[in-house]
């Protein structure tokens, strides 16, 4: 318990609250004195000798009810042990089903932990389990959900997920080489790979459980809120205020072009104008500028880790399609999809609706950075010329798959500008699966949206000139 004390006065810490050395110190004897039989003394304690300021009671509250709410609840959907599936389910019987408890008995003192755990259903020696591998992990390097994948597969190494998947494959053979019919095994497998998908599940929540623990103390104003943390209503108000943002670049770029109308000195014209005077004084005659029509194509994620900030810049881009000749617009999490004619067709929320809803790309899958750039490359590279600004928008978080730079490398050099817009900040790059460090050396510019006040900072790196 005091390893508990000491991680819980870091997340205190994290959240905002001044613990010292010798405030840790004092909880920690105090609590030896409590012990842990009164959860309501407990709490007191630690809020006495932890919590100096009023103004910190509630962030204390919040950040113990997450970490203290016990991580055996975690574990709810692992109520029995394999043998008794197997009974209640009736698939097995008779001789096959002794054969199998058996041989699971046999082979039980031989497993890992994690493997005996999970074949017994026991969930509080799995919490203790897990409890034991988050000690192994920096935990105070969890400043963000988007990070929930990479120290949720940390977790599970040092759970020991790795032997203990060896341990089931291991009880299959030697179910097979008894020889139990390939029904029976298919059977057998299928429940253990069930009970190992629930562990995955359960190290994706306990993860979750410590970040929200780990929340910063949140700002007073939605617009510099995370985007990841916006809630639906929050998301209704910063929509209109993007609305507002919009319109008025649209506006601040309809003013520059107007002030920039002139090209260059003719020469020739000049001299003709100014001949019947003698040239005094001299009146220039410029060349007629063409204006440039800019064309615009976005590469949006749309997995759940960034959805709210992929809404957020969809609707960006929809109320600046009237500055652009051409606007395509694609949502990509593992394959890619355009959805242009959603944005041509349909009200613009409704537009929005359709490209996060799964409609054009499967919101299923894990996300694939570098099997999404590569395949719009192959595709729609030759749609890409000298006057196209390409945006990508997505935290660069690849699942440990090919990154695949090469296509950046392409588009970088057909487009007139390659711009990468990550909601994730930056201190975060490059750390577990995130390969933004790879990605922003091949791009023009990168830069960080995590709030509306930040998107409102860069609006003018997002017009192109």
């Amino acid at each position: 318990m005091d390893a508990r004390i000491v991680e819980f006065a870091e997340v205190l810490r994290q959240n905002g609250v001044r613990v010292s050395t010798s405030e840790v110190q004092d909880a920690l004897r105090a609590t030896t004195e409590v012990g842990l039989k009164d959860r309501s003394l407990f709490r007191s304690v630690l809020r006495t000798t932890l919590v100096k300021r009023e103004l910190d009671v509630d962030t204390f509250n919040r950040a113990f009810d997450f970490y203290f709410s016990g991580a055996a609840k975690t574990f709810e959907g692992i109520d029995k042990s394999l043998a008794d599936q197997l009974k209640d389910e009736g698939y097995l019987e008779g001789d096959l089903l002794k054969m199998v408890i058996i041989q699971m008995a046999q082979l039980l003192p031989e497993m890992s932990p994690l493997a005996q755990a999970v074949l017994e259903g026991d969930r509080a020696r799995l919490a203790q389990i897990f409890r034991m591998a988050s000690l192994q992990l920096d935990l105070s390097q969890l400043e963000s959900p988007l990070q929930a994948g990479f120290f949720s597969r940390r977790l599970l190494a040092g759970a020991g997920m790795e032997k203990a998947r060896s341990d089931m494959k291991s009880l299959e053979d030697e179910l097979r080489a008894r020889g139990l019919a390939p029904e029976g095994i298919e059977i057998v497998s299928r429940h253990v790979a069930a009970a190992m998908r629930k562990i995955e599940d359960a190290a994706r929540q306990e993860v979750k459980r410590q970040a929200e623990a780990r929340i910063r103390r949140r700002t007073d104003t939605v617009q510099d809120k995370p985007l990841h943390l916006l809630t639906q209503a929050e998301v209704d108000q910063m929509e209109s205020a993007v609305r507002t943002l919009a319109e008025k670049l649209r506006s601040r770029l309809i003013r520059k072009q107007r002030s920039y109308r002139r090209g260059a000195l003719n020469v020739r014209r000049t001299l003709r104008r100014n001949m019947p005077w003698g040239g005094v004084p001299m009146v220039p005659q410029f060349r007629r500028r063409r204006p440039e029509r800019p064309e615009l194509v976005v590469l949006c994620d749309v997995s759940d880790s960034v959805r709210n900030a992929s809404r957020m810049m969809l609707l960006f881009m929809h109320t600046l399609q009237s500055l652009f000749v051409r606007v395509r617009s694609f949502v990509f999490v593992s394959d890619v999809g355009e959805v242009t004619q959603y944005f041509k067709d349909l009200d613009v929320d409704e537009a929005i609706d359709m490209a996060t809803a799964g409609k054009t790309v499967s919101l299923s899958a894990n996300s694939n950075y570098g099997r999404a750039l590569a395949d719009f490359t192959r595709d729609h590279l030759g749609s890409i010329t000298r006057r196209t600004t390409v945006m990508v928008i997505g935290d660069g978080r690849n699942n440990y798959n090919a990154n695949n730079a090469w296509a950046l490398k392409d588009l970088r050099r057909k487009a007139k500008r390659l711009l990468w817009i990550c909601p994730e900040e930056r201190g975060n790059w490059g750390i577990g699966d995130s390969e933004m460090l790879t990605y922003e050396k091949h791009c023009h510019q990168a830069v960080v949206v995590t709030s509306v006040s930040d998107l409102a900072r860069i609006a003018d790196q997002l017009v192109p000139a």
